[in-house]
């Protein structure tokens, strides 16, 4: 399959989660992973009409990014993966959404850099859903004041974020993450990779984080 043929089929799969669970599929967004990707195969997926791209690192965005906004200036960049505070510059001049939003100074930082870039990016909080010591996120029960600084703070709040723990079924996870957001009083949840973006749409995803299934047959 070629680029188009590839991203229908995923925004097709997307649907039908979304209809199973009486959701419109209109108000999932599909994020193409472009981590590790080529600009021709980023460029590809342009053209078949893909506007919203992930990248986990700042160094490797900045080396393919600007020339491609250049040209294209209506896809929004996102930034999934950890960020250090000591890149919130770049970050905020780069990124139209941060993902990985998971300290209080890390907030501190980007709300700083956003001030004096006139730039704000919209954050998401996130939530180390499994207590996974490896991974980043937020404790669940700090999720709450987190998310409250947000709001007090210049940058426009998204929603919650997580990656469930591999090799377990993902939907208790999924679940867990909604009923967060429900609690918090928020709308948006990033949630949903290549392996198990379906049950994340059936269980309230309302953007989901696509890479293999997009770039590779």
């Amino acid at each position: 399959m070629n680029a188009a043929e590839r991203r229908q089929t995923i925004l097709d799969q997307i649907a039908a989660a979304a209809k199973l669970a009486g959701r419109d599929p209109a108000d999932v967004r599909l994020i193409a992973v472009s981590k590790t990707r080529s600009v021709e195969d980023i460029e590809d997926l342009i053209e078949a009409g893909q506007r919203d791209f992930g990248e986990s690192r700042v160094q490797e965005a900045l080396a393919k990014w600007p020339s491609l906004l250049a040209r294209h200036s209506d896809v929004r960049l996102h930034c999934i993966g950890r960020l250090q505070s000591n890149k919130a510059s770049e970050a905020v001049k780069l990124f139209n959404v941060v993902h990985s939003l998971d300290r209080p100074s890390l907030l501190e930082a980007l709300a700083k850099e956003a001030e004096k870039a006139g730039r704000a990016p919209s954050v998401y909080v996130q939530v180390n859903i499994g207590e996974e010591e490896q991974k980043g996120g937020c404790a669940i029960g700090e999720a709450g004041s987190l998310v409250q600084a947000v709001r007090s703070s210049p940058l426009p709040l998204a929603g919650l974020m997580a990656i469930p723990p591999q090799d377990v079924e993902p939907g208790p996870y999924f679940a867990l993450l909604a009923k967060l957001a429900r609690d918090l009083d928020v709308d948006g949840l990033s949630m949903g990779m290549s392996s198990d973006f379906k049950p994340a749409v059936m269980l309230g995803a309302t953007v989901v984080r696509v890479g293999t299934a997009l770039f590779e047959d």
